[in-house]
């Protein structure tokens, strides 16, 4: 059932990730660098809830907020050539948007203090397979506070902020950016916007949810601006957080950064491995050490009703936390995704870690990628 390769080292993570399938997981992947050394590179179980599609090396999987670092990349890139300043307000580069004109700056665009956690005009699902057309919405929108005043984890609306900034600087939808910057460089799958080739690698989401519970779920919610306000956030439109679209042609044709970065584990690990190398490897640089310091060390701390608990944002990362944490060092930097999914690095143990899976049992940690941090860390 389980294929790849283990370090003997780290047998210990083997066994916590077969014993993962006695938990719950149906198909997942992980893999482990150590000193640019790949330790851990490991899959198995199904593609699919049927069980007909075994999970292969090569088999890609929604990765969900695992794409939030990697979409505040292409933004952090245009910082470091000098091109946009974390410090102006966005709405310099875009003018449209409302959030901007009334004192967002990149930093907060960055840091979930934009104050745009959710579109306020209405959409349907036409709208979400139309990137201009949900950027338009987002520019549109009344900030729900003053920009810079507080955090809300702008669970979906965090892509298509980030991305459309840093086209209209760039010029380049964010999953042309993705290849060309990232992943064609690194030879990391790491997509959005997928080929039908790409999209024959996909591993179906399992998703416990019934579609129009999950949606009115939300709703029922929305009893004060607060609260509509998170619920608007995860389903306007209605598929923004991948409810009832996840595994269609058309969810993972299209480009939503926060929510639908396609993966396997070891594009995740390749991403970190770099990062936690202080940005570049192989002669590659994904960004200067300098800046990624500023980028995964906390600058916003404090209570978030999306995620319900305390909170850290640095600039597209979470820094480690004591309640989530990416292994015990204080230095560590990533990010969850729901269900489960997970990248980090961590510079002082010089890790690079991804982990995939298609079982989503919301919400993002999970004592699945616990268990195998946990192995990891015994085997250091």
């Amino acid at each position: 059932m389980i294929r790849g390769l283990c370090d003997p080292a780290f047998r210990s993570v083997r066994e916590a990730f077969g014993a993962n399938f006695e938990e719950g997981e149906v198909g997942a992947a992980c893999s482990v660098t150590v000193d640019g050394l790949v330790v851990v590179d490991l899959w198995g179980g199904w593609a699919d809830s049927d069980h007909r599609r075994a999970w292969t090396r090569d088999t890609m999987v929604n990765a969900f907020s695992v794409g939030k670092p990697v979409i505040a990349l292409m933004l952090l890139q245009l910082v470091e050539r000098g091109r946009i300043e974390l410090g102006s307000t966005a709405d310099r580069w875009w003018p449209e948007l409302l959030a901007g004109q009334q004192g967002a700056t990149a930093r907060d665009v960055l840091c979930h203090r934009a104050g745009v956690p959710a579109i306020r005009e209405p959409l349907t699902n036409d709208a979400l397979w139309d990137w201009h057309a949900i950027c338009d919405a987002i520019a549109a929108t009344d900030p729900w506070w003053d920009p810079g005043t507080r955090h809300v984890y702008h669970s979906n609306t965090y892509g298509h902020l980030v991305g459309e900034l840093a086209r209209r600087i760039d010029g380049r939808l964010p999953g042309t950016w993705l290849r060309e910057e990232i992943a064609g460089p690194l030879d990391a799958d790491l997509v959005w916007g997928l080929s039908p080739a790409e999209q024959a690698r996909c591993a179906d989401v399992v998703w416990e949810i019934d579609v129009d519970a999950g949606i009115e779920w939300f709703s029922s919610r929305a009893q004060t601006s607060e609260e509509r306000m998170i619920a608007l956030g995860y389903a306007n439109p209605p598929g923004y957080s991948g409810i009832g679209v996840v595994n269609s042609e058309r969810w993972r044709a299209t480009q939503v950064p926060s929510t639908n970065l396609h993966a396997t584990a070891r594009g995740v690990s390749r991403l970190y491995t770099a990062l936690a190398a202080g940005g570049a490897i192989d002669g590659i640089t994904i960004i200067g050490a300098d800046l990624l310091a500023e980028a995964t060390s906390v600058q916003s701390e404090g209570w978030c009703p999306v995620l319900e608990r305390e909170a850290a944002f640095g600039l597209g990362f979470q820094p480690t936390r004591p309640d989530r944490p990416f292994g015990p060092n204080p230095g560590s930097f990533g990010h969850f995704g729901t269900g489960g999914a997970l990248g980090f690095g961590d510079p002082q143990a010089r890790v690079g870690f991804g982990y995939v899976m298609n079982a989503v049992r919301p919400r993002w940690q999970s004592p699945r990628n616990r268990a195998l941090i946990d192995a990891l860390y015994a085997c250091l």
